[in-house]
């Protein structure tokens, strides 16, 4: 078992129920509109907030990819900027970060 064993299946599940939530969006925003043009208006609203989800969830996931790359190729848990190690604590909270804390100030 090595050091990221956990972390790497907690984000692994993370990333899979992310997937599943944007694809489910993405279902959602191909239905047709109403016929009605009131209910269009409402549907289109409805859109606009699924396509803010849609947009973090998409984020998300790009961050979740590039820490399971770090996370392969060793190089997780140190700074991108100074190269020095970020506190285990900040990963715990945020485990994507690539900033220790004096660089995400």
């Amino acid at each position: 078992m090595t050091q990221y064993d956990t972390l790497t299946k907690t984000l692994n599940d993370r990333l899979a129920e992310l997937t599943s939530r944007v694809r489910q969006i993405d279902e959602n925003l191909s239905q047709p509109l109403d016929a009605d043009f009131e209910e269009q208006a409402v549907d289109l609203e409805d859109h606009e907030a699924m396509e803010a989800v849609e947009n973090a969830g998409m984020l998300e996931i790009q961050q979740i990819r590039r820490a399971l790359a770090r996370i392969a190729d060793g190089s997780y848990g140190t700074c991108a900027r100074c190269g020095e190690v970020i506190a285990p604590k900040r990963l715990q909270v945020l485990p994507t970060a690539t900033l220790c804390i004096g660089c995400a100030r």
